[in-house]
């Protein structure tokens, strides 16, 4: 694994950890393929109950490497391929996948700027602890481009279709104060306190009912693409699914003898 993505497991809790400081966590192709290939590892590990994605140095994740990418780019001129561009597909696709769709609760721990991919992939985390020096910009159409990473999904869901678009069209930084008002931050911390208050919360999901967590993270995206009775019928195949679990009998037991339920996550 590349030294630029760390990753520790720790009683259930993996921690993932973009390690390019002196890049501001820049995305080159390394860095892509060892953070695709750990999220994907972390998310088929059944030992891992819940994702902490988290950062080293001021930023989290500043967007595509581009001291990289205009080499990457001469190179498409000379040889007419355009394989650039192909690291939506085999890159930032697979990483925002891995996210969104993994069956346990992940956690972004944003410590600061998240830009362009690194702002997709903090929006496609299910819970954002986010320092309060923090940023967030929507850098694509500064640099003449679409927007990828999933953000075309997950920002209008979290800030509106108005705003999303303003944003997108006219690219700009907006605070950890804006991110909590408009919903993109879930918690917003004083960036001493981030790397444990991020721990903190990740922690406390991965001594949860992870089943519960991963037919909460199915049934919210299933609903938000789907009608009202399409909606109910998912709940209730994803009902059935938890009820039939040991954590499940385990917090009901607990319930009944009014103690704290330890779950499994089974």
């Amino acid at each position: 694994m590349a030294d630029s993505v760390l990753y520790e497991v720790n009683d259930g809790l993996a921690t993932i950890t973009i390690n390019r400081p002196d890049a501001m966590n820049a995305l080159d192709i390394a860095t892509k393929v060892a953070l695709r290939d750990t999220l994907e590892r972390a998310g088929s590990d059944t030992s891992v109950r819940a994702v902490l994605l988290t950062a080293t140095g001021r930023a989290f994740c500043v967007g595509q490497d581009l001291k990289e990418h205009i080499g990457l780019l001469a190179a498409d001129r000379k040889s007419g391929s355009g394989a650039t561009m192909s690291t939506v597909r085999e890159h930032y696709n697979p990483i925002v996948r891995a996210l969104a769709t993994m069956p346990k609760p992940v956690v972004a721990g944003v410590n600061g700027v998240a830009a362009g991919a690194g702002l997709g992939f903090a929006l496609a985390a299910d819970y954002r602890v986010v320092a309060d020096t923090a940023t967030f910009t929507t850098a694509f159409a500064g640099v003449a481009l679409t927007a990828d990473s999933g953000v075309s999904w997950t920002l209008p869901r979290l800030v509106g279709p108005g705003r999303a678009t303003d944003l997108l069209l006219f690219p700009r930084s907006f605070s950890a104060a804006e991110a909590a008002e408009w919903g993109v931050a879930n918690k917003v911390v004083p960036a001493a306190d981030l790397a444990a208050e991020a721990a903190a919360v990740a922690r406390t999901l991965a001594d949860g009912p992870t089943l519960a967590y991963a037919a909460l993270k199915e049934s919210l995206a299933h609903g938000s693409a789907h009608s009202l009775l399409e909606t109910l019928a998912k709940e209730e195949e994803l009902q059935a699914r938890a009820g039939a679990s040991e954590d499940h009998a385990t917090a009901v037991e607990a319930f009944v003898a009014k103690r704290r339920p330890v779950y499994r996550g089974r």
